[in-house]
């Protein structure tokens, strides 16, 4: 390897992968990318098969296996966070919805200081020049990006009975969450391409690799960004031989961008003396520059299953069972199809809650199994249930360093429900579920709700179920967010650069403003396409002003 490089990138996550292929395009620039996790191999099924996805979460081989500090509002929970243990970061081990968000997000983000060139028609471009919609190019939609979007067939009887209960529950239907209007249900697009998932790592890095100026190197843990005053001179960085040995390197770089997500790239901030100094001297690292704001803001979201019994044997249970695991894994394996092929996350949608709020602040995923993620079935046999909880909660935690050890994980503090918002929307989503799922489109297959169960009615017994039963949706963001160097803030929206350093970026979850309404991947695949034309130097592709759903009371 040479010791210095134009650009190295740390963590070859989601937004990692996209940068190394928009900033290797130039073949007189010099790209390493430094992933943490292990190699995404080709005829790796737990990775690339849809339907797998249970397996990696939890695993020690493709999950770093985090967890909260014990959440106060939660009666001092830990609650687990699985993050991608392997090329690709999380996107080869998610759920693989696509969502955007609702532009109305993206509204609020340029609504504060500094963020104006953030507004939902300067993202836009970038939404369509990442991805290919299968489902039609068209004025929101684009035709020719890496990120290949399918849409579920979604022929599961309970699915088309679901949809059918959520018009009679008075919600309307739409053609694309993605599009014109995200409020209403709707068939999701999918991070699947011919049965198989299409990752970032394999969208944007493996078509790649062949570029000479592009080096990845993987098992490769960052330890500190190295500086020469106040300027990012390249970082320090340790691999594991065969022995298991770790031997510890250093490399040069014209510019550092960190990718390491939501948790690790505050932590990585704070070991190298960028964050709060009394957290920084506290632990004897030398400060480099004092900015408060890292590892602040985290914002994620909760999310629990109300799940019902199943009256007709047409759930998707039977696939659970072990001896049909070689006949589902044969099918996919050599003709990309069959209940492998599908992550299931087919259906769902968006609705307002209460009449307070301008745009959608629950999220509705349908599934035709009683299952958790970890492929758990604790309502056993036949049943359906529904993913849902609270999109722009106002609830906020940290990311705080322990240990100079890169290899000791940050404490984790999220907040879940400490605020009477977070509470009373949690209420309200449980009531608006329950109002969809007894509508008569699903009696013929209603066997009665088995969680929460008909025992947890009101208010208070509601917010205690959520406390007990509620899990992340593995979107934790906004610790390093952009905004105006007097905002308490982490970036620079103008560059992605941090905040009184040079030679130092952040691009990834972490950078953004608010979280947005839906599953992050999406966002964040944008917020680096963008950021790619940021670093170059390029003009930032012209805004694009549609017109969008906008709810008119009354």
């Amino acid at each position: 390897m040479p010791e210095r490089y134009d650009y190295v990138i740390v963590g070859g996550g989601s937004a990692g992968s996209a940068l190394a292929n928009r900033l290797s395009a130039d073949p007189s620039t010099t790209v390493l990318v430094l992933e943490a996790g292990r190699p995404d191999s080709a005829w790796d099924v737990f990775i690339h098969m849809p339907a797998a996805l249970m397996f990696p979460i939890g695993s020690r081989f493709y999950d770093w296996k985090y967890e909260s500090e014990p959440e106060p509002h939660m009666h001092g929970r830990r609650v687990y966070h699985a993050r991608g243990k392997v090329l690709g970061g999380s996107s080869s081990i998610n759920g693989m919805i696509f969502q955007r968000g609702n532009p109305l997000d993206y509204e609020r983000w340029a609504a504060d200081k500094g963020m104006d060139t953030w507004a939902y028609a300067h993202c836009l471009p970038y939404f369509k020049k990442m991805e290919t919609c299968l489902a039609g190019e068209d004025e929101w939609r684009g035709g020719s990006g890496p990120l290949e979007l399918e849409r579920g067939p979604s022929d599961n009887p309970l699915i088309e009975a679901f949809l059918q209960a959520t018009e009679q529950a008075g919600y309307p239907r739409t053609s694309d969450v993605n599009g014109h209007r995200q409020e209403g249900f709707a068939r999701f697009d999918r991070n699947v391409r011919k049965g198989r998932r299409l990752s970032a790592s394999r969208a944007y890095l493996h078509p790649v690799m062949h570029r000479r100026n592009l080096t990845v190197t993987t098992r490769a843990l960052v330890h500190r960004v190295l500086f020469r005053g106040t300027r990012a001179t390249g970082v320090e960085y340790s691999t594991r031989g065969v022995t298991g040995r770790r031997t510890t390197h250093t490399v040069e770089a014209g510019e550092v961008i960190l990718c390491g997500g939501a948790f690790n790239s505050p932590q990585l901030l704070q070991l190298s003396g960028v964050g709060d100094r009394a957290l920084l001297e506290r632990l004897g690292i030398p400060v480099v520059h004092h900015l408060p704001a890292v590892g602040q803001h985290m914002q994620d979201h909760l999310e629990v299953y109300v799940q019902h019994a199943c009256t007709q044997p047409v759930s998707l249970q039977p696939n659970l069972q072990l001896w049909r695991r070689p006949f589902i894994g044969a099918q996919w394996l050599f003709l990309r199809s069959g209940p492998g092929a599908s992550n299931h996350f087919e259906s769902g949608g968006f609705v307002r809650s209460n009449d307070d709020v301008a745009y959608p602040n629950l999220m509705f995923h349908f599934l035709p199994i009683a299952v958790r993620y970890d492929g758990s079935a604790p309502a056993g046999g036949h049943g359906y249930q529904v993913h849902v909880g609270p999109m722009y909660s106002n609830s906020e935690g940290s990311v705080t360093i322990r240990s100079t050890d890169p290899t000791v994980k940050p404490e984790l503090r999220f907040n879940y429900l400490s605020t009477p918002e977070d509470r009373r929307e949690w209420v309200e989503a449980i009531r608006v579920t329950r109002h969809i799922l007894g509508q008569s489109a699903l009696t013929p297959y209603d066997g009665g709700e088995i969680s929460p169960g008909p025992s947890v009615e009101t208010d208070d017994e509601i917010l205690e179920w959520v406390r007990k039963d509620g899990e992340t949706a593995l979107h934790p963001s906004c610790t390093c967010r952009m905004g105006a160097e007097d905002d308490d803030s982490v970036l620079d929206p103008l560059s992605m650069k941090v905040w009184g350093v040079d030679g130092l970026r952040v691009v990834d979850a972490s950078a953004m403003r608010y979280v947005t309404n839906g599953n992050i991947y999406a966002p964040v695949m944008m917020v680096a396409e963008k950021a790619a034309d940021l670093i170059v130097g390029n003009t930032p592709l012209a805004p694009e002003y549609t017109d969008v759903h906008r709810h008119r009371p009354g």
